[in-house]
């Protein structure tokens, strides 16, 4: 439940560079004292779930170690509108120099977990779980899923690396859903898991005689779900995906299914609005 350092050191190099280019901070150095030391609250200024707070805390750092970052709180963390978050206090000119690229990640960050933990408390006591998708920010993946586990959530898979999910169109392109699902067999194994898309209870039922782990029923109604879970009778793993709100994901839950993935927490998700208040 922790990122480790190599996770975003690269991606905090990056996005620095992006901000500062060749010349740097020119506002700052242009009117503020290279002596001027300053005591800083960051503060989460609407309710939500905090994550991000290590990335942040390491831009600040990276930007000048000499600062002193305090963490008030653990990410997953539930916040009320005007908690702080994070002190920092050292130089005014590193302080602001980090200021928009720490705030743009925790931000985004937390706003993910927000949307997480706002579709997980709809659903409690169902027994089904919130997974995320691949539909995340190109270059913050590892982030985004991170801030879907301080949600509540749970981690689909990673990439196109570390499972199969046969689509619609790997169906299509491999000539029909048996031979998609058996050459998927032939080619990796009993050790990787196979999971298979279908759209409809007859494309279910093809399923149900070739095998598989995990079934994904897209854009069903919670009554189809219902008949596709009992269908399945526990024999793979039920999924649930397609146009999932915080509206809808109760009854979506209700149909039995395992697991109900949403690309919404994700790619739809509002920043949670973080700022920073010099205190002098």
């Amino acid at each position: 439940m922790t990122l480790h350092p190599s996770i975003y050191a690269d991606l905090i190099r990056r996005a620095l560079d992006e901000d500062l280019a060749e010349a740097g901070d020119l506002t700052s150095e242009a009117c503020i004292p290279a002596e001027s030391v300053s005591r800083a609250d960051v503060v989460a200024r609407a309710p939500g779930v905090i994550a991000g707070g290590e990335v942040a805390s390491q831009v600040f750092l990276a930007v000048d170690p000499a600062l002193a970052v305090e963490t008030r709180l653990e990410d997953g963390a539930e916040v009320a509108a005007a908690t702080v978050v994070m002190v920092v206090e050292g130089s005014s000119r590193s302080i602001l120099t980090a200021e928009r690229t720490a705030l743009n990640l925790m931000g985004r960050m937390s706003g993910v977990a927000t949307a997480t933990r706002r579709l997980v408390a709809a659903i409690e006591g169902t027994g089904a779980v919130v997974a995320d998708t691949r539909k995340t920010m190109p270059g913050l993946r590892a982030l985004d899923k991170y801030s879907v586990r301080m949600g509540g959530g749970v981690n689909h898979r990673f990439g196109l690396h570390d499972a199969v999910m046969i689509k619609d169109n790997h169906i299509v392109a491999a000539g029909g859903l048996r031979p998609a699902v058996e050459a998927a067999r032939r080619h990796v194994g009993h050790m990787v898991k196979i999971e298979v898309e279908v759209t409809s209870l007859d494309q279910l039922e093809e399923l149900l005689e070739i095998g598989a782990d995990v079934v994904l029923l897209d854009n069903m109604d919670p009554a189809t779900l219902r008949q596709a879970v009992a269908m399945v009778g526990g024999r793979m793993v039920c999924e649930a995906s397609g146009g999932v709100t915080a509206e809808t994901v109760r009854a979506v839950a209700e149909s039995g299914v395992d697991v109900i993935s949403a690309g919404s927490i994700t790619h739809s998700a509002p920043q949670l609005d973080i700022a920073l208040d010099f205190r002098n």
